[in-house]
């Protein structure tokens, strides 16, 4: 595996791969690596001649100065779970190599994808995560680029900065990566107690539950009244729960009033933020 920590290095190889006509996979990180990501690599290998996962720590998409001082920062294990799983190239630019001085965020329009649930409490945080993105993506020039579906609402940004600024990738949403008991695998959960680990397969039984009544003809206010009373009697204090639009991220009344739907949820286990979605 070789490591890049400039894309002056990087630049040269990528071109080289390019002139023999190979396929680049592509995972942008923020490090604090698991097995979510490594399923991505895996992914990535099945499809593409060669895989490269960066890891950068972007400050351009924290809201809160301390969140970023805060982020967890693990290069040795990473390096070595990346090492194990077979990754052909890593990329671990410095803010220097990626962001001129004192540049901040692009500010895109992404009409009203980046304004509801995530983007609602945190202004600006994605034309950072858009500004980074296609960053990188012009640094690697992959063919594909993957993406965990965990952070759907990301991912829809993702896809609209890539259209916007005719980038030639595909963009390749994976299926969540869950435990055993249902639990998302997330950075974050590193952070949870031993009895919030075992209380956090709930969030995940809860929208399957959600999903069910769907099936039995429930409707969507029906529904998030369900969940919103599951997650009062369960150890989780709820921000939010919203059945929207896949496309246009809006909440929807009705079944009827969209083709693809998912539901989506973010709640607090004490202090850490655990976030979740299902497709209806």
């Amino acid at each position: 595996m070789v490591i890049f920590n400039e894309k002056e290095k990087l630049t040269p190889a990528i071109v080289e791969l390019k002139n023999q006509n190979k396929t680049i996979g592509f995972i942008p990180t923020m490090g604090a690596l698991h097995e979510g990501h490594m399923s991505l690599v895996k992914a990535s290998k099945a499809q593409n001649d060669y895989t490269i996962v960066s890891i950068f720590v972007n400050p351009t998409q924290f809201n809160n100065p301390e969140d970023l001082e805060k982020y967890p920062r693990t290069e040795e294990k990473d390096i070595e779970l990346l090492t194990k799983n077979g990754c052909d190239f890593v990329y671990l630019p410095t803010v220097n190599d990626l962001y001129a001085t004192n540049e901040v965020a692009k500010k895109y329009d992404f009409g009203t994808i980046d304004k509801v649930m995530e983007g609602a409490s945190r202004p600006g945080h994605f034309d950072g995560v858009a500004t980074i993105v296609s960053k990188l993506f012009r640094a690697v020039k992959p063919t594909r680029a993957y993406f965990g579906e965990k952070d759907f609402q990301q991912i829809r940004i993702i896809q609209e900065m890539v259209k916007q600024e005719g980038l030639d990738v595909l963009i390749m949403p994976m299926p969540i990566y869950r435990a055993e008991t249902g639990l998302a695998f997330s950075s974050r959960n590193a952070r949870l107690s031993t009895q919030q680990t075992d209380d956090a397969p709930q969030i995940y039984s809860i929208l399957s539950k959600a999903v069910a009544l769907k099936n039995e003809g429930k409707d969507v206010a029906e529904i998030t009244k369900f969940v919103e009373n599951e997650f009062e009697n369960s150890p989780f204090k709820l921000e939010y729960f919203e059945i929207t639009d896949e496309n246009s991220l809006e909440t929807i009344q009705h079944f009827s009033d969209a083709k693809n739907i998912r539901g989506f949820v973010v709640a607090y286990a004490g202090e850490v933020r655990l976030i979740d979605n299902i497709k209806f």
